[in-house]
């Protein structure tokens, strides 16, 4: 398993249901390294993706404990459990929100993160990956910047 997450200087992920900023080239990325694969995310997030709708050209899969929750397109599964079982042996991107990215965190072997060189207010964040002994970073991308702000793509790889 993966986990595609875009950071701010202090880990922060999101506020208010959404994305902490919209950068393009950020978007372009989580869409190159996703595209064909299987995302999963949790309910808050699907519904927070334009239209309320699943991503295009990826197998949307949602875990939700509500057993009512059945939106179009998507696969839902109530249980840790139930969703990795399913999806052995697929190439699997873990892709929010919080709850969802911490349940997964010791189950993912790569993490591909998107570092933004400046803070925003948030109520949603990410383990600070800098700090976890058992991930290096084995790739990071020149500094891009868009909309006055700096970014970087960075892949930590469990060791």
């Amino acid at each position: 398993m993966n986990t595609i997450v875009v950071v701010d200087e202090n880990w922060n992920i999101g506020r208010d249901g959404g994305l902490l900023v919209h950068l393009p080239g950020d978007l372009k990325y989580f869409k190159e390294r996703t595209y064909g694969k299987t995302v999963v995310v949790g309910r808050k997030t699907l519904e927070s993706f334009p239209g309320a709708k699943p991503l295009p050209g990826r197998k949307n899969v949602v875990l939700s404990r509500n057993e009512d929750y059945n939106p179009k397109d998507c696969t839902v599964y109530h249980s840790k459990e139930e969703l990795m079982e399913a999806l052995a042996g697929e190439e699997v991107f873990v892709s929010g929100g919080e709850q969802i990215y911490l349940q997964f965190m010791e189950d993912c072997r790569r993490f591909y993160v998107t570092k933004i060189y400046a803070s925003f207010p948030a109520d949603r964040s990410f383990p600070n990956l800098d700090e976890m002994e058992d991930l290096a970073v084995t790739w990071k991308s020149d500094v891009q910047e868009e909309k006055g702000i700096r970014y970087q793509f960075f892949e930590y790889t469990r060791i």
